[in-house]
């Protein structure tokens, strides 16, 4: 059994969590060719990694003495805790920082057999062979520098979670309001489609097919009052003067729209930046076009910096 002081069980988070972050941006870094700083916090630490060796080390202390009781109690442990972050994390910030959908046998893309299988032979590895080394190099190291070391780094840690947290709660907003400004955005150009079927004395209106992406949108959109404007030029009385007003109302609501999707879209806040460029395989269910949107200007941001 594992006897360790608060202090003792801090300093092992932190360092799992800075050998999470060595291991992630390495291989992350390696596959898009170019330094990826991986991971929810700035800092060189991924709390995900830290909390899955807390957790190998606690669940398998009952069968420390059994190699097969080790690798089941690891498989379920860290794939319960995966599932609860991610669900937790989507839940909160409307993203995920990892999708198991493409994997077989996943479970709604938090969780996959794959990665639980994995998860048990890090255990057995995490417990047998890397933890005595990494316990025995505490140790050696006086007990006040430890303790100086894990409080320094608290305060750090806590106060770039905090920054982070209050910027992935800010991107999730910001997201909310990408999507609720292009629903908007299609409910004036239906609107707007059906006004000029009428005024054309058309049967019916050209139903969207899809859904169409904002810049799509914004196009369609500006065609459609340019042609209007043109139409009014050569011919005033094409349309009714109630219909007139309607047009300028969408026509107002529609660059308010804009506006606020193009001031939201441009991400200026260095750690919002830094949660975008971290994870690049960010994904939303609900919210991927705008998702799309925000990383796009944060990559063509890079480009330009």
């Amino acid at each position: 059994m594992y006897q360790y002081s608060i202090i003792e069980w801090l300093f092992f988070f932190y360092l799992y969590c800075f050998f999470g972050w060595i291991f992630e941006s390495t291989y992350v870094s390696l596959k898009s060719r170019h330094f990826v700083n991986r991971g929810f916090m700035r800092g060189p630490f991924l709390p995900i990694y830290g909390s899955g060796a807390i957790m190998m080390l606690v669940v398998s202390m009952p069968f420390q003495d059994n190699i097969v009781l080790t690798y089941l109690a690891g498989c379920v442990g860290a794939t319960v805790l995966e599932f609860v972050t991610g669900m937790a994390m989507e839940s909160l910030f409307k993203v995920r920082y990892w999708d198991y959908s493409n994997q077989k046998f996943n479970y709604k893309g938090h969780i996959c057999l794959s990665s639980t299988i994995a998860w048990g032979f890090l255990t057995i590895l995490m417990t047998e062979f890397l933890h005595k080394g990494v316990e025995k190099i505490l140790f050696v190291i006086p007990g006040t520098v430890v303790t100086v070391l894990t409080v320094v780094l608290s305060v750090c840690i806590v106060s770039d979670f905090t920054l982070s947290f209050k910027a992935a709660m800010d991107l999730r907003d910001i997201l909310i309001k990408l999507e609720k400004a292009r629903v908007e955005m299609e409910h004036i150009q239906k609107r707007l489609d059906v006004l000029i079927a009428v005024a054309s004395d058309e049967i019916e209106t050209k139903r969207q097919q899809r859904e169409e992406k904002a810049e799509e949108l914004m196009d369609s959109m500006e065609e459609k009052f340019a042609r209007i404007k043109e139409r009014l030029a050569v011919e005033p009385g094409a349309f009714m003067d109630d219909v007139k007003e309607e047009i300028m109302e969408l026509r107002s609501k529609y660059l308010v729209e804009r506006e606020r999707r193009l001031q939201s879209s441009r991400i200026k806040d260095f750690y919002q930046r830094s949660i975008i460029k971290g994870n690049p395989s960010m994904y939303s269910a609900k919210f991927n076009e705008a998702l799309k949107e925000i990383k796009k200007a944060v990559d063509d941001h890079r480009k330009n910096s």
